[in-house]
């Protein structure tokens, strides 16, 4: 098989986790893309091991031992992160990325937000 093969499943693998990154608003969704990425850094660094030692059969596989390394790095960033997660959904109410950032910044100009996402000036007007 040629190395484009799984270079260019890899390339299309990191480009949807990096969407996912970028465009999901979910923390669990952000944290799936992640893991994404880094799958397709896996098949990326066994594809080129398998391809740089086509000839020499007897060599140290380098590339499948990082592989391991990454997915064990990946399983313990997954349950931090989704320890993380469950946290701040317990105590916020909510694990959307942008309701919590404009919650961290209400909180650093002394102005706190509601749990139910309205601004100050709405939540006294409806009051």
């Amino acid at each position: 098989m040629h190395l484009a093969y799984p270079a260019v499943l890899s390339a299309l693998l990191f480009c949807t986790g990096l969407y996912g990154v970028l465009a999901r608003r979910n923390a669990i969704l952000v944290l799936m893309s992640v893991e994404l990425m880094l799958n397709a850094v896996n098949l990326n660094l066994v594809a080129f091991d398998v391809w740089l030692n086509k000839a020499a059969r007897d060599t140290l596989h380098s590339g499948q031992a990082l592989t391991l390394f990454t997915i064990a790095i990946a399983a313990a960033e997954i349950g931090i992160g989704l320890a993380i997660v469950l946290a701040v959904h317990r105590n916020r109410g909510t694990s959307d990325i942008d309701r919590l950032r404009d919650t961290a910044e209400g909180h650093e100009h002394g102005t706190p937000t509601p749990p139910d996402g309205t601004t100050g000036e709405k939540a006294e007007a409806t009051a």
